[in-house]
């Protein structure tokens, strides 16, 4: 008898065994991956840290640079210049209205537009208002800048630029918006005197800098389902320019490589992002709309390696760095990974709030958080 209930005992604590065994190893497909443990290269160190007013839930508030200065502007208007090594506020001013994006340095000046669609440019030296336009709508992220003209993409669409000197409107294009789209915008891009942007309609166009002229477009992706929502193909991440390759992406369709020179695309595979591609050490790469990370060979586009340790971890922009992809999380950290490979080699909790929006500049990179603090970093 006593043999029989001790195999009984054994055969319980074996079985409860068992079913913890198999309850840790399962994955709830709703909530956010769990961290797991990795080998640690390197530490990040964490210079210095700055907090500002307001919220950055669209990855909209993004630092501009310019010789030994950082600029930054809060979502209520204060614009600070600090350096960039100590984070020594070297002056501030109050712009008193509310910012929807920014900012941009270029050519001595500051760029930001604020929610009552207008455009403001400021003088780097002291922060005062240089001129003040009407952009043409809401403007949800940064503008471009050349030695003549500043180019604006609105929500609503429009592609506009004005005189760098005095915000006088040059010229306007705008495009075919459907009904339904994500709150979001990406930025125009500027090279060898061609502007490109994508738009909501899920399409990349290339215009005359200095006419706004289209020279051609193509599709990122088309609708394919049979509701609004279903076709909702927003592009709301910048093209990335490389040689004579633009890549580019869109929520719910494509990740798309589009030749320059022959003006069409040639290679596509279905992806779903908000931010734009990441290209390094032989690498493209893309953050999908549920954080997993997947990556190619820019060179033959075959499939290289995919990482679903941070799915559903809502992840920051990838920002490359000394060789790796940088991205932040949801509960505060930032994370760095080796490109090659997709294994993580370094990792910090900075925050404890979401981190939106990661950037760099020389020997550190900069992270916002959704509460607006800003933190600068190295390795």
């Amino acid at each position: 008898m006593n043999k029989i209930f001790s195999l009984i005992l054994i055969l319980s604590i074996s079985s409860c065994s068992s079913i913890a065994f198999w309850q840790s190893d399962e994955i709830d497909p709703d909530e956010p991956r769990e961290l797991v443990d990795f080998n640690e290269r390197f530490e990040f160190t964490e210079n210095w840290e700055k907090k500002f007013k307001g919220e950055n839930n669209l990855n909209n508030f993004i630092p501009a640079f310019s010789g030994g200065s950082l600029f930054f502007v809060d979502q209520e208007g204060n614009v600070s210049n600090m350096d960039i090594e100590s984070g020594e506020v070297l002056w501030e001013t109050e712009l008193e209205t509310t910012i929807s994006a920014g900012i941009v340095a270029g050519f001595g000046k500051l760029f930001l537009s604020d929610d009552q669609g207008n455009l403001i440019s400021l003088d780097q030296e002291d922060g005062s208002i240089l001129w003040k336009s009407f952009a043409g709508g809401e403007v949800l992220a940064n503008v471009d800048v050349d030695a003549g003209l500043v180019i604006v993409k609105t929500a609503s669409g429009f592609l506009n630029a004005f005189n760098i000197e005095t915000g006088s409107e040059e010229w306007s294009y705008r495009s075919v918006a459907p009904n339904l789209t994500v709150r979001g915008s990406s930025s125009p891009v500027i090279n060898d005197n061609i502007v490109y942007a994508t738009f909501d309609n899920g399409r990349i166009g290339a215009f005359n800098l200095k006419t706004g002229l289209p020279i051609w477009d193509g599709a990122i992706s088309f609708t394919e389902g049979v509701s609004e929502l279903d076709n909702l193909i927003d592009a709301d991440s910048s093209p990335v320019l490389e040689g004579s390759r633009i890549y580019t992406v869109n929520f719910q369709g494509n990740l798309s490589v589009f030749d320059a020179a022959q003006r069409r695309m040639v290679w596509e595979s279905q992806e779903s992002s908000f931010y734009e591609p990441f290209i390094l050490r032989g690498v493209l790469g893309i953050i999908s709309a549920d954080s997993k990370i997947s990556t190619y060979s820019s060179r033959t586009f075959e499939d290289s390696w995919k990482l679903e340790e941070y799915v559903l971890r809502e992840l920051s922009n990838p920002e490359t760095f000394k060789g790796y992809i940088l991205v932040g999380d949801l509960e505060g950290y930032i994370h760095a990974i080796d490109p090659l490979t997709g294994i993580t080699v370094a990792r910090k909790k900075v925050s404890r709030n979401k981190i939106t929006t990661l950037i760099s500049r020389s020997d550190s990179f900069y992270a916002i958080d959704e509460k607006m603090r800003l933190f600068s970093l190295s390795f």
